[in-house]
């Protein structure tokens, strides 16, 4: 079981760093064409401004569950590195019902959010609901619960390794 579920969030996990990798490519290039309108042709496409920030929100919360995965949770890692080892899996599993907490208000509220949303439209892009651009709250959040949980049932803790 545990195997099977850590598979489940090795791929869910590294389909949404995929995602929020290709977030940035959309925006960047988006960024790049409206530098190339605006200040090459002189006309300038207000429409890539709604879309740089919409892929740029789906890019953080589509990132945000490799960074859980990896251990990235709020913790004190003084206290953490001190620590004898039953104490640390105290500490893990404070951490992570924790940031479950956070990341079940961010499901419930996010999905709210987008319900309400959904009758408003982009501005600039009047035939797109923002709905789309609110989604990505609790869509992502649900990666997260996955990463979180695997990084509790396998701690990486790469974070304190890489640690300045």
């Amino acid at each position: 079981m545990k195997h099977a579920f850590l598979k489940l969030e090795r791929w869910t996990t590294g389909f949404s760093t995929v995602v929020a990798c290709l977030m940035l490519v959309v925006a960047s290039s988006l960024g790049m064409f409206q530098i190339i309108t605006r200040f090459v042709l002189e006309q300038p496409a207000e429409w890539t401004e709604i879309l740089i920030r919409l892929s740029l929100i789906w890019m953080v919360f589509m990132g945000i569950p490799a960074a859980f995965r990896q251990g990235a949770m709020v913790s004190v890692d003084v206290l953490y590195r001190w620590s004898p080892v039953k104490v640390k899996r105290v500490l893990d599993w404070v951490v992570s019902m924790a940031a479950l907490l956070l990341i079940g208000i961010i499901i419930w509220w996010g999905w709210d959010y987008a319900l309400r949303g959904r009758v408003q439209s982009m501005a600039g892009l009047e035939s797109i609901s923002m709905f789309w651009g609110y989604v990505a709250m609790p869509i992502g959040a649900m990666f997260c619960v996955i990463g979180i949980i695997g990084n509790l049932i396998d701690p990486q803790r790469q974070e304190l390794e890489t640690a300045q």
